[in-house]
């Protein structure tokens, strides 16, 4: 399909703050207007005015999602189909759900683009509330064959469309050793909040200074687990060798990458993490816990070490077998480097448009619509 003339309502968040759906929002409309479609995108994390509304809960909800709202229907009278960038909770019901009924009433077709570690648990205790509106959607794409199972699970069909990961702007770094860089340089990306656990990666730190003290970690992310753990990093003494960075722009991001000998993903949950995408395609190599998608992306001893969750020790302990074997490093590097080129634009393009395709023949031939 030529997505040349393709008028699309792309729905979902956009940086600040930069993070994985955001990052993904911004970059798919900076594609799609390259092929040639007009992209409107509407944004559900809009800045409130005035920024005073920011700070008072409830209240804030609501001059969020009434021009939310409005946004949704006025848009849906002028694109051919929406594209929603879903997550799990109220994200879901609050953005969403909306999207979708809105998108049945002005009769247009709706993509669901669902993404989030914790889809399981989500689906799992409100499939209630949201089948409803799955059923109401044209087509439901998931970035990952970790989120295709979840859905099944639950009766739910889904094609694969993954994420997608700029190979112009993530790329390796130059070739200098640890010692010329000083020690070992790693590297935390994600946001500081508890579902990445990165007090366990602060932990594995630790004892990979035991055997190279001249080691150092970024953690590169904001959240709520700052002051925790900044604490954390005290008391173990590791205050002179850590640096948090708060929050990075993508361009500071790939500037960190490329720094970088070993990026760490401790998280608890997990889909498809651009972070670890990003790690790939900059020559750095992963140690990553084997939770949700990871294992869909990454495949132990081949393009990246795993480990079990919140296990410190084994966390350190994969980190050291790659500090001490630069050969088997260097193996893992390059097939990771060539593993991360199906997430470049022109591989995922076609399975998007594709998609697109298909819905819009729905709308065109209402005998196979969806019910």
């Amino acid at each position: 399909m030529n997505a040349t003339g393709l008028r699309i309502g792309l729905i979902g968040p956009l940086p600040p703050p930069s993070g994985g759906m955001a990052n993904q929002t911004l970059q798919l409309a900076t594609l799609l207007r390259g092929e040639g479609a007009t992209v409107e995108v509407i944004q559900v994390n809009r800045p409130y005015h005035p920024l005073w509304i920011g700070k008072v809960q409830g209240v804030r909800a609501l001059f969020r999602l009434l021009p939310y709202l409005t946004h949704l229907w006025r848009s849906a009278g002028s694109v051919q189909l929406f594209h929603v960038m879903a997550n799990s909770g109220w994200s879901w019901h609050l953005f969403a759900a909306p999207a979708i009924w809105i998108a049945r009433f002005r009769g247009i077709p709706v993509v669901v683009n669902y993404r989030g570690g914790e889809a399981d648990t989500f689906l799992g205790k409100a499939l209630f509330w949201v089948k409803p509106s799955l059923d109401r959607t044209d087509a439901i794409i998931v970035p990952s064959g970790f989120l295709d199972a979840v859905f099944a699970k639950h009766g739910v069909s889904t094609e694969v469309v993954p994420n997608i990961i700029n190979l112009s702007r993530f790329s390796a770094g130059d070739a200098r050793s640890s010692a010329e860089r000083g020690g070992p340089c790693l590297l935390v990306a994600r946001n500081l909040e508890p579902i990445y656990d990165n007090a366990t990666a602060l932990r594995a730190f630790s004892l990979v200074q035991g055997t190279f003290p001249a080691a150092r970690l970024t953690i590169a992310g904001s959240g709520p687990e700052l002051s925790a753990l900044k604490k954390i990093a005290d008391e173990l003494g590791l205050t002179q060798s850590v640096t948090f960075t708060g929050r990075v722009d993508n361009e500071g991001m790939a500037a960190l990458y490329r720094q970088a000998d070993i990026m760490i993903n401790a998280s608890l949950v997990d889909n498809m993490p651009n972070s670890v995408l990003e790690a790939l395609a900059s020559g750095v190599t992963v140690v990553s816990t084997n939770v949700g998608g990871v294992p869909y992306l990454v495949e132990h001893e081949k393009t990246a070490l795993l480990v079990p969750p919140q296990d410190p020790k084994a966390m350190a302990e994969a980190i050291l077998d790659l500090l001490n074997n630069p050969i088997k490093s260097s193996k893992i590097q390059q097939a990771g480097m060539e593993s991360v080129q199906q997430y470049a634009w022109p591989q995922v393009r076609n399975r998007l448009l594709q998609v697109y395709e298909k819905v819009l023949a729905k709308k065109n031939n209402p005998l196979v619509r969806p019910t």
